[in-house]
């Protein structure tokens, strides 16, 4: 029940921003979502008496993302000097040599696994459509609810056991079909022009990603021994939990129709 009601509560505030509110405000939910994730994610990577100025990563990784989502033609510059900013950081604030590989990582992974993602969620409402983006949540969510149920039902055989001992290989089965028929519908009314057979090979990969990023963040969660990033979301876990699968979307998805407008204008 308290699963459900998080949802009730989330799911309009989420749809309310993406349709009926301007297309910054898409942005800055993104933003206040990557500032939760990137506190999470660096809560359970560093250890007792390692540093990581929280806040600049923060701060990195908003730039990146916003400018993906307003002017990606900088954001190259700014995912390269990212590194730069960070690096410096960590030279400042680490303690002992020892400490520096892992800080480094955990400075700037954060970048690159949340930053970029939000980024291109973003971009998909504020450089496409509305329904651009909801085509990839719809996808997404009807994959993780065809793998819930499908798994429930059917679940034997385990999919990933070390890293995810319930999810299973019938679930995930279940959830490819669900994503890929909800992705296929969705996109023959939503990106109008674009031929069947690319949209069946584009849907099933989308969902293939979004299950290997939603084994990649139950990975990171092993490695800490944590069962959810944090109990932010009451039945939900923390906010890396509810994005997981979208940081391994989000990218691939923006990438193509950026790649495919591309092509259209110079052939047009």
């Amino acid at each position: 029940m308290t699963r459900v009601l998080s949802a009730l509560v989330l799911l309009p505030l989420v749809l309310g921003t993406i349709l009926f509110a301007p297309p910054w405000a898409t942005l800055a939910l993104a933003l206040v979502i990557l500032g939760l994730a990137v506190h999470e994610y660096v809560a359970l990577a560093v250890k007792p008496g390692e540093v990581v100025l929280e806040a600049l990563v923060v701060v990195v990784a908003a730039a990146v993302a916003a400018s993906l989502a307003m002017r990606p033609a900088f954001t190259g510059v700014v995912v390269l000097v990212a590194p730069i900013v960070l690096g410096a950081a960590t030279l400042a604030t680490t303690r002992t040599a020892g400490d520096a590989v892992r800080v480094a990582g955990i400075a700037v992974f954060p970048v690159l696994y949340i930053g970029l993602p939000l980024g291109a969620l973003a971009a998909l409402r504020m450089q496409f459509a509305p329904e651009v983006l909801l085509l990839l949540l719809f996808t997404v969510m009807a994959s993780d609810t065809g793998q819930y149920y499908g798994g429930r039902a059917f679940g034997r055989r385990p999919l990933a056991p070390e890293v995810s001992p319930k999810k299973t290989i019938e679930g995930a089965l279940a959830g490819l079909a669900a994503g890929t028929v909800v992705f296929v519908l969705l996109a023959r009314l939503w990106l109008v022009g674009v031929p069947l057979l690319p949209l069946l090979a584009l849907g099933p990969t989308l969902v293939v990603l979004g299950i290997v990023g939603d084994l990649f963040e139950s990975l990171l969660k092993r490695s800490a021994n944590v069962k959810d990033t944090s109990a932010l979301i009451p039945g939900h876990g923390g906010v890396l939990d509810r994005i997981d699968s979208l940081l391994f979307t989000a990218p691939v998805f923006y990438g193509v129709l950026a790649l495919v407008r591309q092509y259209v204008s110079q052939v047009g």
